[in-house]
């Protein structure tokens, strides 16, 4: 999954980012509201987590003209504005979520999670397909009995294509909801992670494919035809 951390207290950011990114979410971070609405406009993002007393660019403000013609991205504010007034304002102005600092990054987390699945119309934090089985919350995959040991972006990578089974996922759309936008990667870098995936499930008992290359346009996921 991808997010934008929107943060100006750096010391802050670097410890909510390092928290984010070892459970496995590419994480691009801005440091005041021009740069996030900049990041914004280039980038798709899962969830935005928004400060609102930014330089530049107010949060509000942010969010205003993100809701001006985005209805979709989950946006979750994490401000120290904890009065009423401001947390209506906010949840009025369309954030999805508030939470107040000083926060549990616990709690961080699982408001995120909670996000990613409305945003995927997904109930319940198990994905499947077929006898392959992703748990969300507790990061444990497995086909039928046997659990599987994924690195966390193939991980990432495995979950962004159970939310959207059948689909063909185009290889930019991989990527940038496994890596943050600043990473260098080598051409065949998201090749080798998809062949790794196939392998381990091949591994686990998998006798047909799940995952397609689709020649020129990317991956998708589902149940190999009988």
């Amino acid at each position: 999954m991808k997010i934008l951390l929107v943060e100006d207290e750096e010391e802050l950011s670097d410890i909510v980012a390092r928290g984010l990114t070892k459970c496995g979410y590419a994480i691009d971070r801005a440091y005041d509201g021009e740069e996030a609405l900049d990041y914004y406009r280039v980038v798709p993002y899962d969830v935005i987590v928004l400060d609102l007393n930014l330089p530049k660019v107010d949060g509000l403000d942010v969010l205003r003209a993100i809701r001006l013609k985005d209805k979709r991205t989950k946006i979750l504010i994490l401000s120290a504005r904890s009065d009423v007034a401001d947390r209506v304002l906010g949840l009025d102005l369309g954030a999805n979520d508030y939470l107040t600092k000083p926060f549990d990054f616990l709690e961080l987390e699982a408001r995120i999670r909670t996000l990613t699945r409305i945003a995927y119309i997904q109930q319940g934090n198990v994905l499947t397909c077929g006898e392959l089985r992703l748990n969300m919350a507790s990061r444990l995959v497995a086909f039928g009995d046997v659990k599987m040991t994924l690195t966390k972006k193939e991980f990432a990578i495995l979950e962004y294509m159970m939310l959207n089974p059948g689909q063909v996922m185009r290889t930019e759309q991989l990527v940038d909801h496994a890596w943050g936008s600043d990473e260098d990667l080598y051409p065949d870098t998201l090749k080798y992670h998809i062949h790794s995936i196939k392998k381990k499930l091949t591994e686990a008992g998998c006798k047909k494919p799940l995952i397609a290359n689709v020649r020129g346009m990317g991956y998708k996921i589902g149940e190999a035809d009988t």
